[in-house]
């Protein structure tokens, strides 16, 4: 699979990086390690997340949908808004 489009953000001492591939599988990654992968599907939004431990105990969770016929990507860490962009 090639890369269509791929968006890194950096938050709290993390890399996360959001790949959607050609095909529109959707890919989450921390500090370059694989965590999700959701292979293409009709189903909307492909859906991917993780739970990241901090320092002292202290827990992000990421979420990331992509919504492939409006072309939509949106990131959030516990529920707020990161990231969003339209990939059209």
């Amino acid at each position: 699979m090639s890369i269509a489009s791929s968006f890194t953000l950096d938050l709290e001492h993390k890399q996360y990086t959001v790949v959607v591939t050609d095909d529109d599988a959707l890919e989450l990654y921390v500090d370059g390690c694989l965590r999700k992968r959701r292979g293409p599907s009709n189903k909307e939004p492909s859906y991917v997340w993780t739970n990241v431990e901090l320092n002292w105990e202290e827990h992000r969770y990421v979420e990331v949908r992509f919504y492939r016929k409006l072309r939509d990507l949106k990131v959030t860490v516990n529920r707020e808004p990161v990231f969003e962009t339209n990939l059209g």
